[in-house]
């Protein structure tokens, strides 16, 4: 880690990645256009060279950011030709994010959403190409970043992460030998889960986290210290936001951790936001922040340019830690707000979004007098051997003995019995939404393994999913599995009848 002549932080983010530890989000370009049409690109690439001149060479954005990329891609053309000029050691850096809805991930399909983003951005190769997935029950995300993986190794693509992801996946992703630089998840004082598990996880496979939301949507600043809890907020961001600080205990938790903060702004003459971020670049596994501009509206450098003049002694942080104390965790692993109710997101409620993705599986019948249905997934052993991958009667869904087995046949996971389930229950999960149901609703698991000695691996794993839902289970060793597998699960949900009108 070194600091640039600016006095900005900056860091390895891979091999041949040099860049500044406080990223430039753009996430607000897509609100800002949404009431003034597009930004011109011309504007809007001087206002990006204003941020390079200062040290803040990297920018992060994605598909459905607006004309974020258009920008960027401008700002690169007019430095290569020279009608905009930065600092001799700045160097552009663009991160962007492919966020496609759940379908099939052909080679064709990633090579044009690749090609895409190269036009916009106006460059031979991403530097950071991030994948965003909606649902881990459908499979193909795993084809998605294996093709991603392959443009990597031809050169279009320098660095390859993703973001939202929890640790479960990530484990799946390392487990698959899928080279992953970087998680971009939600970290503050109020969402702390990246700095435990996941963090760890992170530690130990090179992939480094940045970290959005560290000012939870603005509460975290001089704004709301001794400020009444009001009434209502205006936008999604605050709403997702409040949400957390109602998880972690409610207003005055918040206050406490304000308090605290202040003190230790007022030691160090920095602001309270200064701190909430400061004390987010410290955390181990973090590589850097992303912090949101509003190009040619409200622009931060100055204050953000003081996150680099100091540091957080062993005293700041004991006095943080003691407000911290009384805090309620936030539940779950990083991600979750994206794929499990309410889904509320700083880009708005998902709910119809995700109730619109259609089921992995497509329900037939079995027999038309009893109204059996079932699912397949396209194994070939399925037909051959006469069963199905779940089949529902009435109000039970009961899903077959499940391994890590991908669509085109391989096992997902090999040696890794941790790995093997969560793919396999990602599995279950599509069998039984696609059949009408949800995984809330499972009464029932049975877990075989091959060697007992797994047994905690994989019961953690089986938490992850079902802590909240807590089903009868079955734990087994099994003198012998099909295969190479590991581990293979059963399951049995009773579909919940719809409210009364």
């Amino acid at each position: 880690m070194a600091s640039s002549s600016s006095g900005i932080e900056r860091i390895d983010l891979a091999p041949g990645l040099n860049i500044p530890r406080v990223v430039t989000g753009l996430w607000q370009v897509a609100d800002i256009e949404r009431g003034a049409g597009p930004i011109d690109p011309d504007e809007g690439a001087t206002a990006l060279a204003a941020y390079m001149v200062d040290g803040f060479d990297a920018f992060d954005m994605a598909d459905h950011y607006g004309s974020a990329e258009v920008l960027a891609g401008r700002l690169r053309e007019r430095l290569a030709n020279g009608t905009l000029e930065v600092a001799d050691q700045a160097r552009l850096a663009t991160f962007t994010k492919w966020c496609p809805e759940p379908g099939e991930m052909t080679r064709e399909v990633v090579q044009i959403a690749v090609d895409r983003a190269c036009k916009r951005l106006h460059t031979d190769r991403i530097d950071l190409l991030q994948f965003h997935w909606w649902m881990f029950e459908h499979p193909a995300w795993l084809d998605a970043m294996r093709e991603l993986a392959k443009l990597r190794e031809e050169g279009r693509i320098a660095q390859l992460g993703v973001t939202n992801v929890d640790t479960d996946h990530l484990r799946v992703l390392v487990a698959e030998g899928i080279p992953v630089a970087t998680n971009q998840v939600c970290v503050s004082l109020l969402d702390r889960r990246a700095t435990e598990e996941m963090s760890v996880f992170c530690q130990q496979h090179g992939i480094r986290l940045l970290a959005y939301g560290t000012l939870a949507g603005g509460f975290l600043s001089k704004r709301w210290l001794g400020a009444e809890e009001p009434d209502s907020v205006g936008d999604w961001s605050k709403m997702k936001y409040r949400r957390f600080v109602e998880a972690a205990g409610g207003w005055d938790v918040l206050q406490g951790i304000l308090q605290a903060l202040d003190t230790v702004a007022r030691k160090h003459g920095v602001s309270i936001s200064n701190v909430a971020t400061r004390w987010v670049m410290q955390q181990p596994a973090v590589a850097a922040v992303i912090v949101g501009a509003r190009l040619g509206e409200r622009e931060h450098r100055g204050d953000n340019l003081r996150l680099c003049g100091f540091s957080l002694d062993d005293e700041d942080m004991a006095t943080i830690g003691e407000a911290l104390a009384i805090a309620t965790r936030i539940p779950g692993d990083c991600g979750d707000e994206y794929r499990r109710p309410p889904f509320l997101t700083a880009s708005g409620d998902l709910s119809h979004h995700l109730d619109q993705v259609p089921p992995v599986y497509q329900p037939a019948p079995i027999d038309h007098r009893t109204g059996r249905i079932r699912v397949d997934s396209g194994s070939v052993w399925e037909p051959i051997c006469g069963y199905s991958r779940a089949v529902r009667v009435g109000d039970r869904i009961l899903v077959s003995g499940t391994t890590a087995t991908h669509s085109s046949g391989e096992m997902i996971g090999k040696g890794d019995p941790a790995a093997q389930a969560v793919y396999i229950l990602d599995k279950i999960a599509a069998s039984i939404r696609s059949l009408g149901g949800k995984m809330s609703e499972v009464v029932r698991t049975r877990i075989y393994l091959r060697n007992a000695d797994d047994w905690e691996k994989v019961s953690r794993v089986h938490g992850h999913y079902f802590g909240q839902i807590r089903p009868a289970n079955t734990l087994l060793e099994v003198s012998r599995l099909i295969g190479d597998y590991d581990v293979e699960i059963e399951a049995e949900a009773v579909v919940e009848p719809p409210p009364a009108r």
